[in-house]
């Protein structure tokens, strides 16, 4: 007679253990997750405040227009439903008074008059005309009548056009501005005057410097990463701090020592004449070229250390496998080894490009007039013409180019990965 054993069931109060347990490892994994958040919340936050606060801020600020719809409340219900042809009806002209009689101060004044000469040279005159003429008192047609006898153009019907067009307290004009797009007296959107075009040839200008300033920079680190990939690691470590030293020394002063350098009478001159290269002193200051210069020799570092970190993981035996198997050393380096160093190119690339378009010492303190880039003008909008639309606005365009960029090497790096 052949037995069967056969295993005893499980107890309730085993059943009960094992349930226990299990919700005795969720409790210690969620308590693990809580505690790493909590870790990382100080950062989250920091990031949060400094980073993503600011950026939607600018956005904000890039489409907000509130200076004419806070300071004339009365006179943009006035012209509702005005055909925006000809100078409004006399209540306009009462509107108006009233509302600048009710503005706080003369800042509000100021304010409001340069928003509106933004759009309408001359309208800063008109307006502060105006608020000094306060009080102003009559009918409608008296306010009206003085208006025109103390500026025949509060007869015409430009500046309430602009009063009319920017009356709403959110506005695309600052974007298409950036762009040299603009509304007309109707709304539509149009092309500006030829003479008024200014901010794409900015951009164009912008991203050419960067190009050939991302370039540059890619000839010189390239050779330089392999070689400091091929050095043992003691002696590329040794020479990886001269590549550092540019991190530990102040922009300006690198742009200042350019400065002594490139002069008519600065080293480099000096010793191109001495060395019989040129005749006389070449122009490398407050041009294209010195711009570039300075650009290449602050950025060079950070297409360097990409490079050199995906160089170091590209294994040496590849290219001697592929000598032995009868290729030459130059069509092995370039057929098997530059494309495995594609990602810190495309990295390095990215990165210089990127900290290019938004550079504004090096040019402002280098290049001429026609070498100046979009920061440069988002730094003259905020510090001197006092247009905070406009610089958000062009801040936005620099975003938006970035991100572009970034979009566009995640979709090749992706494209790649799947080829491979």
């Amino acid at each position: 007679m052949q037995a069967t054993l056969a295993s005893p069931p499980l107890s309730a109060s085993s059943g009960e253990a094992h349930g226990a347990l299990r919700q005795a490892l969720a409790r210690a994994e969620a308590r693990r997750k809580w505690r790493a958040f909590a870790l990382t919340l100080p950062l989250l936050v920091f990031l949060l405040l400094t980073l993503l606060v600011p950026i939607v801020a600018l956005l904000q600020r890039a489409v907000e227009n509130p200076e004419v719809a806070n300071a004339l409340p009365a006179t943009v219900r006035a012209l509702d439903g005005w055909d925006r042809k000809e100078a409004p009806a006399a209540n306009a002209y009462a509107a108006l008074m009233a509302d600048l009689g009710h503005l706080p101060d003369s800042s509000d004044a100021g304010a409001l008059a340069r928003r509106l000469n933004t759009d309408l040279p001359g309208a800063r005159s008109l307006i502060m005309g105006a608020y000094r003429a306060l009080p102003m008192e009559g009918s409608p047609d008296a306010i009206r009548a003085q208006l025109i006898e103390k500026d025949a153009r509060w007869a015409e019907a430009p500046l309430w056009q602009a009063i009319a067009k920017n009356g709403a307290r959110w506005t695309p004009d600052y974007l298409l501005a950036s762009v040299d797009l603009q509304r007309d007296a109707q709304g539509q959107v149009e092309r500006m005057p030829e003479e008024q075009r200014a901010f794409g040839g900015i951009l164009l200008r912008t991203f050419h410097i960067s190009l050939v300033v991302t370039v540059i920079c890619l000839l010189l680190a390239y050779p330089l990463a392999w070689w400091l990939a091929t050095l043992p690691a003691r002696s590329a470590n040794v020479l990886m701090i001269l590549v550092l030293v540019p991190f530990w020394t102040s922009i300006l002063v690198r742009v200042a020592a350019w400065i002594v350098l490139l002069q008519s009478e600065g080293l480099v001159n000096r010793g191109l004449m001495g060395l019989g290269v040129i005749n006389e002193p070449l122009a490398l200051l407050f041009n294209r070229t010195g711009v570039v210069i300075a650009m290449v020799h602050i950025l060079l570092p950070f297409m360097i250390l990409p490079l050199y970190s995906v160089m170091k993981s590209v294994p040496p035996t590849y290219l001697r496998a592929a000598v032995s198997l009868g290729s030459s050393p130059i069509a092995a380096f370039f057929r098997v080894y530059v494309p495995q160093t594609y990602p810190g190119v495309g990295a390095g690339a990215l990165l210089v490009f990127i900290l290019s378009i938004g550079y504004y010492v090096t040019p402002a303190l280098l290049g001429g007039a026609d070498d100046q880039m979009l920061s440069y003008y988002i730094a003259r909008y905020t510090n001197v013409e006092i247009n905070w639309g406009m610089a958000c606005a062009l801040g936005a365009l620099l975003l938006t180019a970035t991100l572009v960029l970034y979009g566009v090497y995640r979709r090749i790096g992706k494209a790649e990965l799947s080829l491979g």
